[in-house]
């Protein structure tokens, strides 16, 4: 299946996927350009965007898993981030956290936290309307994964 017809699909945990990996490169992206203002209270939440974008990473690219040295315990805690409901109360997590640098001063982390509230939305309305997980073939989903062991 390609990109396309994986979208075609009008399956919102796809959607979800796809904004979750755009949102791991906006939470770094403004997790190291905000943590240049200085500011005590941003540094924190800089600190957080930052291991998000990482966390993100191995919840949206289960291939990884398989192939990065990582401890159990950690793959563990992954793995049980796998429904869409688990993966959209992750995603709200992350983007409350990241509302909440707000009380810091304004910043571009506010980008950070929009974009992982969508994501948290799609997942969300693909747990609604009834859909099942379906992991992009293109981030290592579907198969690939066991193709490799």
């Amino acid at each position: 299946m390609t990109l396309k017809e994986e979208f075609q699909t009008r399956n919102f945990s796809i959607y979800g996927q796809w904004f979750g990996i755009l949102s791991m490169f906006i939470c770094l992206a403004t997790g190291i350009s905000t943590i240049f203002t200085f500011v005590p209270l941003l540094i924190v939440f800089c600190a957080i965007a930052i291991a998000s974008s990482f966390l993100i990473l191995f919840i949206e690219v289960p291939l990884l898993l398989r192939i990065c040295p990582t401890s159990g315990k950690f793959d563990d805690f992954v793995r049980k981030i796998s429904t869409n409901y688990m993966r959209a109360a992750a995603y709200g997590i992350m983007s409350t956290a990241q509302f909440m640098s707000l009380f810091g001063g304004r910043s571009s982390l506010i980008a950070a936290a929009v974009f992982l509230l969508i994501t948290a939305l799609c997942y969300v309305l693909a747990g609604l309307k009834g859909q099942d997980f379906i992991g992009s073939k293109t981030l290592g989903g579907a198969g690939v994964a066991q193709m490799i062991v």
